[in-house]
């Protein structure tokens, strides 16, 4: 179940950068040898209109800002789509520089302002990424302060400390000076050598603490700027003409009526491309559908040849686990199991959107997006400019999933302003939301696994197979160098301590687009797992949370989960008799170094399934802030129920179905459980937890469903006979 520890290298003098700005200002790089990772800036005021300056060499990940006011403005590649990094990394931050609370910004920043990141907000990587490195500048900066506001005080460095925004003498407290006027008055700044330490555990302001959202208040009163809430001088809106059928392309168009439909400035035909221009949306969305588009004949694929495709054995199957004699260990009274997960849309509130100035000497595209330098990348290819002379600027996002890991709707507004002249917004509506996006790609799982009579299980082998997850995003030779996605394969690779198991992954080529979808292959393959180990411990009558801490591996991995277990135990009220007429079933997940187990209680009345309860209990390490922890593991924990009892797409007769949220049946509020968190801190180092939580969600409603009905239900979304 462990994985190995990433070595981690301790910061030194030698890993920053000093420059003195022209406004004579401080730029403190973090380099980490080569590669500068972070940047800040400190300066009485911005050259121009905010935001990090923009001929740093460098590919940093943050920039502060220290004004004259003492504001501290953080400046940061990864967006916030209300996961709430914004506010754990102001945390690691403002807990370092000692500053108050109310001093502090987060800010996403565009490109071609020194943090192109090209990882771009995704794999539960942003805090625990960014931590460990704002919180050494963040100490670094203050003792650079420190020292420079001693001499302003004439005294010795000693006898003077950094505390709330002020450098203060030691023994006369009225003797002080801010850091906006240290900054201010200081032209030559020096890196501390040695580095400073780190605050301690119990110094923390706060880090650990439930510290109010940074966010919050621009939220509430309606400031924050979405994807759809972009406005510019003289913009126009567009639509494009989206393909009716899987495969199908343009073979003819033609302006007919809507070129003379009211509002209409410019309707686009190329190739590839069909589109509108006009002075207001819904004029764009009429002259659209006036539009005469021929589109290629294609195959009707229907339901049950997608799931024909999936299978396993069917091609080349890759290895990417391998322990022990597996086939000399699965003999005599072996178990076997298959499990089968359906296509699901993301089903964001925000639909695909973008806004785009594209002029002859460069562009500027506002985008809901997930990778402002993929959107930049797409966007440079799309309109023949340089990529440099574009600049993507990403909005806060109402629901990401890795759905906006794409760059369709910013290339498709990009076009349409190339070819009006004029900046375009373009908004998806829904059908074209759930119809042109990429959606999580079915999975098909075959396990089968020997169990000795002392609960000890002997061998165990995981097939899967499954669309295509992580390859479409990457270069071509990669899917042939590598030949598994592991995207698909994410969380299907056995973490118990069995001494003799393998998973072999089997890629299915499927006629749509499958990617990224919260998790990637997480929720499917820990479905079919921890499904398969509750069947392992009926099959020999022991109880399922006792037969899961027989099997975990001697470690600190191991030592981890037993934990998890025993509180997810007592907070759940295992040990104790359901409620009349409910049962309870249990999963457990590791992803990402981080654990979660789940409970869930359930009824039955008919065919209908009434998940009453669900109890998380995570281990992700030092959690930064627990009230955004547990808004995760609440949000994670309702999204897996959602996919657990309700969402499912379908192919037929050649569309994806259903085009939009009336048929397409998810969690709602009447839908969901009480949800009870418990959180597990293990040390001083953040793990992810966006996606985590969504592991073990299905398979303990699904073994709760087996303990209270007898049926065992292996298929997504569950359904009683």
């Amino acid at each position: 179940m462990s994985e190995p520890q990433k070595t981690k290298r301790k910061l030194t003098r030698r890993d920053f950068l000093v420059l003195t700005g022209a406004a004579g200002g401080l730029y403190l790089g973090v380099t980490l040898g080569v590669l500068p990772f972070a940047q800040l800036k400190l300066a009485e005021f911005l050259d121009s209109s905010g935001g990090p300056p923009s001929n740093i060499d460098a590919v940093p990940l943050a920039w502060f800002e220290l004004g004259a006011d003492g504001l501290v403005k953080i400046y940061i590649p990864k967006v916030e789509m209300g996961q709430g990094i914004h506010t754990t990394l102001a945390q690691a931050a403002a807990d370092e520089l000692d500053i108050p609370w109310e001093s502090i910004r987060v800010l996403n920043v565009g490109t071609g302002k020194g943090l192109d990141d090209p990882v771009g907000t995704s794999a539960s990587n942003s805090t625990s990424s960014l931590f460990p490195i704002l919180r050494q500048a963040g100490a670094t900066v203050r003792e650079m302060l420190r020292l420079e506001g001693a001499k302003l005080l004439g005294a010795a460095a000693e006898t003077v400390r950094a505390e709330n925004g002020f450098v203060f003498a030691t023994q006369d407290s009225a003797r002080r000076v801010s850091y906006g006027e240290i900054v201010g008055a200081v032209k030559n700044w020096l890196i501390p050598d040695p580095l400073p330490a780190l605050k301690k555990a119990s110094d923390f302001r706060y880090i650990g603490r439930p510290m109010p959202r940074v966010d919050l208040l621009d939220k509430v009163l309606g400031k924050t700027q979405y994807g759809f809430d972009v406005r510019v001088e003289n913009m126009a809106y567009g639509a494009v003409a989206m393909p009716p059928k899987i495969g199908a392309t343009i073979k003819n168009a033609a302006a007919g009526a809507a070129e003379s439909l009211p509002g209409v400035i410019k309707i686009v035909i190329e190739d590839d491309f069909v589109g509108v221009v006009a002075e207001r949306r819904d004029q764009a969305w009429r002259a659209l559908d006036a539009i005469e588009v021929t589109w290629s004949e294609t195959h009707a694929w229907q339901q049950d040849e997608i799931e024909a495709l999936v299978q396993i054995g069917s091609g080349r199957g890759v290895t990417v686990q391998q322990e022990g004699d597996v086939d000399g260990n699965l003999r005599g009274a072996v178990l076997e199991a298959e499990y089968f997960t359906p296509m699901v849309f993301h089903a964001h509130m925000e639909p695909q959107t973008a806004a785009a100035d594209v002029r002859a000497a460069g562009a500027t595209v506002w985008a809901s997006t997930q990778t402002a330098v993929g959107v930049r990348r797409a966007v440079a290819k799309a309109t023949g400019l340089k990529e440099e002379t574009v600049i993507a600027i990403p909005t806060f996002l109402g629901g990401g999933f890795g759905q906006k890991v794409n760059s369709f709707p910013a290339v498709q507004a990009a076009r349409l302003s190339q070819a009006a002249g004029r900046p375009v917004h373009l908004g998806y509506r829904r059908p074209e939301d759930f119809q042109n996006g990429f959606i999580r790609p079915p999975s098909r799982s075959r396990l089968r696994a020997a169990v000795n009579p002392n609960g000890l299980i002997e061998a165990m082998e995981h097939k899967q197979a499954s669309g295509q997850v992580a390859f479409p995003f990457l270069p071509v030779f990669v899917s042939k160098v590598m030949g598994a996605d592991f995207g698909a394969y994410r969380g299907a690779q056995i973490r118990y301590g069995i001494p003799n198991k393998r998973v072999q992954a089997w890629l299915a080529d499927l006629p749509f687009k499958t990617g990224w979808w919260r998790g990637l292959g997480l929720l499917p393959n820990l479905f079919a797992i921890e499904s398969f180990m509750d069947e392992l411990a009926v099959s020999i009558g022991m109880d399922p949370i006792l037969f899961r801490m027989a099997n975990l591996p001697l470690d600190e991995t191991g030592a981890r989960m037993k934990k998890v277990l025993e509180v997810v135990r007592e907070k759940s009220g295992w040990g104790l008799p359901a409620p009349q007429g409910r049962a309870r079933g249990m999963a457990l997940g590791y992803d990402v170094n981080t654990i979660v187990a789940c409970v869930a209680e359930v009824s039955v009345s008919g065919r209908e399934i009434r998940v009453h309860q669900l109890t998380g209990v995570a281990d992700a390490g030092l959690f930064v802030n627990p009230n955004g922890a547990a808004a995760q593991m609440e949000g994670g924990m309702n999204m897996a129920l959602s996919s657990a009892l309700f969402e499912e797409t379908t192919v037929k007769d050649g569309a994806l179905t259903p085009a939009n949220f009336g048929a397409y049946k998810f969690l709602t509020n009447a839908d969901s459980p009480q949800i009870v968190v418990e959180l597990i801190s293990s040390g001083d180092e953040p793990f992810g937890l966006g996606e985590p939580p969504l592991g073990p969600v299905a398979p303990a409603v699904a073994n709760a469903i087996f303990a209270l009905t007898g049926q065992r239900l292996r298929r997504l979304p569950l359904k009683l006979a």
